[in-house]
């Protein structure tokens, strides 16, 4: 996408909008609904409560591994504030909030509440739009409009997390300060009704390729960070108990806003390139292949990473390790291709061949299921993932919408259509097999309406299953391919490899 030149106040260029979040009506931003506070749900319970469980199904397909750490230290007796580096779209939010254990008020982009299908959802989750900073450049309201609009959906946030919410708001390009209100806004309104001070949850989003269908993710929850509470100013207690805003001192926001900096960066690659950090990877490899204690994990790896990063090695083995690691991610690898000397590449593995046929066996099995009830989201997601104006960190969250809202449309509706061609050839059916599936129960009409959502609930059932084993058949296909730029490349890397090994013997 081609830079318009618009410039922040800094003088940066601000990033440049999708065709979606150019298109603003401002009027139905202030219609969306308000969260509620007196109950477990700030939001439809109804809606919310299917959404999670819509949400769920997909997650499980979309990533290969999933693992979650660190949910023991989030206090259940307050609200929280998760703060996180912003990489993958909707994926970061669904992440967090799928791990959190309390449910969410939730910011978003003005358009996640106005577009027709996400829209609709966006409401019952209670979504609150925000005004970026570059939708305001670019003359998509007026400022005072933008004031309005961020300051009521910023103190319905607060409200939220002061009654015991969880909320995650990602800032982008200049506009960190939003959340940085926020939370003194969220201690301040708690302190006026008298509840717990919130707390801030530093979170950890790793993803070993972002933009990757079936790639492993990692969510970390960090130490909490305390809002000062205590000292806050009596006058912004006030106003804020009013549903009004006076400006918190600088100096508690540059406190806050570094103590959350301090504890956040070290949950990221914290590198100034991508280069460098599989520079750290292919290092944590090679120390663990020559200790014989593999990294069996992608949790591991990332720890291992981080302990590179914290206690570098000599320049040497540094330049020699990022020369390596580019080469093999230019050929579609990384350290896990090592063979176990970290003498050269891995090569056949029984063990992996095994469960892999097993997967694949599986998968051509329900093949007929897959591209019966899967094939028209798989493309659906295909085609929005690639031709998104919204960038690479997009991509999943197309794929994820496709995959979720396609099985919520797509499903049913495939269902509806084979029970009404059952109940057309039923006397077929009963005649040539003997079943006479409609009267299972008893000629009744009732019963043969719990025969035909019998059958209903049972094809839903089987594309779920179809669509988890399209998701286990993915991962051997993905490692055959691999295995095959191993047995390219191969020779490529020894004498590299043999090299960095010795340097760090």
């Amino acid at each position: 996408m081609t830079p318009d030149g618009v410039r922040d106040h800094h003088g940066e260029l601000v990033p440049e909008l999708s065709k979606s979040a150019k298109k603003m009506n401002y009027e139905r931003l202030l219609n969306t609904p308000l969260p509620s506070y007196d109950s477990n749900y700030p939001g439809s319970p109804f809606w919310m409560e299917f959404g999670y469980f819509g949400l769920r199904r997909t997650q499980s397909c979309i990533f290969r591994t999933l693992e979650i750490t660190g949910t023991e230290k989030i206090p259940t007796d307050r609200g929280t504030l998760c703060a996180a580096w912003h990489t993958n779209g909707l994926i970061d939010i669904i992440s967090i909030f799928l791990s959190h254990p309390n449910k969410f008020v939730i910011g978003g982009r003005h358009d996640l509440v106005t577009r027709s299908i996400l829209g609709f959802w966006a409401r019952k989750f209670a979504v609150q739009p925000v005004i970026r900073k570059a939708e305001l450049l670019r003359g998509g309201c007026s400022e005072e409009e933008a004031i309005k609009l961020n300051g009521r959906s910023l103190l319905s946030l607060a409200t939220g997390i002061s009654h015991g919410y969880a909320c995650a708001l990602f800032p982008e390009g200049t506009s960190h300060s939003e959340s940085h209100l926020i939370r003194l806004r969220t201690a301040a309104h708690a302190k006026s009704i008298e509840s717990t001070p919130p707390v801030i949850i530093p979170i950890g989003l790793h993803f070993r390729i972002r933009h990757k269908f079936r790639t492993d993710a990692w969510i970390e929850y960090g130490e909490p960070i305390q809002v000062p509470y205590k000292n806050l100013n009596q006058e912004l207690v006030e106003a804020v108990k009013n549903g009004d805003w006076v400006e918190p001192p600088a100096e508690d926001v540059i406190a806050l806003r570094d103590e959350l900096e301090a504890k956040l960066s070290p949950l990221t690659p914290a590198k100034p390139t991508y280069s460098e950090y599989r520079a750290d990877q292919l290092i944590a490899h090679v120390k663990a292949r020559i200790s014989k204690t593999p990294l069996v994990s992608w949790r591991k790896e990332v720890l291992a990473a981080r302990r590179v990063r914290d206690n570098p090695p000599s320049n040497e083995i540094l330049q020699l390790s990022e020369k390596i690691g580019e080469r093999l991610h230019n050929s579609g690898l990384d350290g896990r291709d090592v063979n176990k000397n970290a003498t050269g590449l891995r090569g056949f593995s029984p063990g992996g061949a095994l469960t892999g046929s097993i997967k694949t066996l599986f998968a051509l099995a329900m093949l007929p299921l897959i591209l019966l009830s899967q094939f028209p989201q798989i493309m659906l997601g295909r085609v929005l993932g690639d031709s998104t104006d919204e960038g690479e960190d997009a991509r999943v969250s197309f794929q994820f919408l496709a995959g979720m809202f396609g099985s919520l449309f797509i499903w049913p509706t495939l269902s509806i259509l084979t029970i009404l061609s059952l109940i057309l050839f039923s006397n077929k059916i009963n005649s040539t097999f003997g079943v006479d599936w409609l009267n299972l129960y008893g000629g009744s009409p009732i019963y043969q309406l719990a025969a035909i959502l019998l059958i209903f609930v049972f094809n839903i059932v089987s594309y779920w299953l179809a669509g988890r084993a399209f998701a286990w058949g993915w991962d051997p296909i993905s490692d055959t391919a691999k295995f095959g730029r191993r047995l390219k490349n191969g020779t490529k890397f020894k004498s590299d490899l043999i090299k960095l090994r010795e340097l760090m013997e």
